[in-house]
């Protein structure tokens, strides 16, 4: 088979950086944003959110491998999506102070050559230590995402206040690349099917 194509359906600078820097090249066509999705089961919500997006981005288009994923964290059930305001996100971290909580990003993929789809989702358990009022409010006027992004930002300002976390890193950041690959391979499809980043 020729080089097919690898479009993620999203905006995300960093889901796109994730793909760039394994080496892979990828084309961008954001979903139209967070479709009204409701669901009690974190990880089923989240896979239904990646499913929608990709979804979306698939019904335009002819050919091309569709990467749809959402990611979200939460602690005792509560699901921690963007704040919406400096007091939402100054309540969420305190909640998160001193606790587990867990990261989950849903994928959906969407392959247009073959007319196949698999939509998954992968955990990150997360260990916050204690903070102050003061460090909480220090991240929110540092953090950059503090606005775009699902309960922290642990590639940047939060990887301050995080021990230690359990599972891939990657799914955290909002791409579980090497499990997009497995998924991909199970298709048939082999490194060299895909353009690099380089070309």
């Amino acid at each position: 088979m020729s080089k097919v194509k690898l479009i993620l359906a999203s905006n995300s600078r960093w889901r796109k950086e994730i793909i760039n820097m394994a080496g892979l090249k990828c084309e961008q066509i954001p979903s139209s944003g967070d479709p009204n999705i409701v669901c009690d089961n974190p990880d089923e919500y989240v896979e239904k959110l990646s499913y929608a997006k990709a979804n979306e981005v698939a019904s335009k288009l002819n050919e091309g491998i569709v990467i749809g994923a959402d990611t979200i964290g939460y602690l005792d059930g509560k699901v921690f999506e963007k704040p919406k305001n400096r007091e939402e996100a100054f309540k969420n971290f305190k909640e998160l102070s001193g606790k587990i909580n867990y990261a989950v990003t849903g994928v959906t993929l969407i392959d247009l050559y073959q007319n196949k789809s698999v939509t998954f989702s992968e955990k990150v358990k997360v260990y916050f230590n204690e903070l102050s009022d003061d460090e909480i409010n220090w991240y929110i006027e540092n953090e950059s995402n503090i606005y775009d992004c699902a309960g922290y930002s642990l590639e940047t300002c939060a990887s301050l206040f995080v021990k230690k976390t359990e599972g891939d890193y990657k799914a955290i950041i909002g791409l579980p690349i090497c499990r997009i690959y497995e998924e991909l391979k199970k298709w048939g499809y082999t490194i060299r099917n895909f353009e690099s980043a380089k070309a």
